[in-house]
């Protein structure tokens, strides 16, 4: 299985839906994988899976940032789509 680093900078819609599926309020410690890269230097990620891909995807504040918002936008948008239909059942109720 092919193994990727992604950085924050260079996350795409799907691996941002793995990252807020798999960890919906957050990673924790335990989540944490470290690593040395080819660089001796100390990486910390997470690990999300696809069928052929493992990412690990670095651990920075930003990362935090980009799910907490990412998941924010999709909640305001289902919030939104959802009071369209509340809208047309009281329309239907009142006929």
């Amino acid at each position: 299985m092919k193994r990727v680093i992604v950085d924050y900078s260079k996350l795409t819609s799907d691996i941002l839906d793995l990252l807020v599926e798999k960890f919906p309020t957050g990673y924790s410690y335990r989540d944490i994988i470290t690593f040395k890269n080819a660089k001796e230097e100390t990486v910390r990620a997470v690990e999300v899976r696809t069928e052929e891909i493992i990412y690990l995807v670095k651990i920075s504040l930003k990362l935090e940032e980009t799910m907490e918002e990412y998941d924010v936008e999709e909640d305001n948008f289902d919030d939104a789509y959802d009071d369209d239909f509340e809208g047309v059942a009281e329309d239907e109720d009142n006929e």
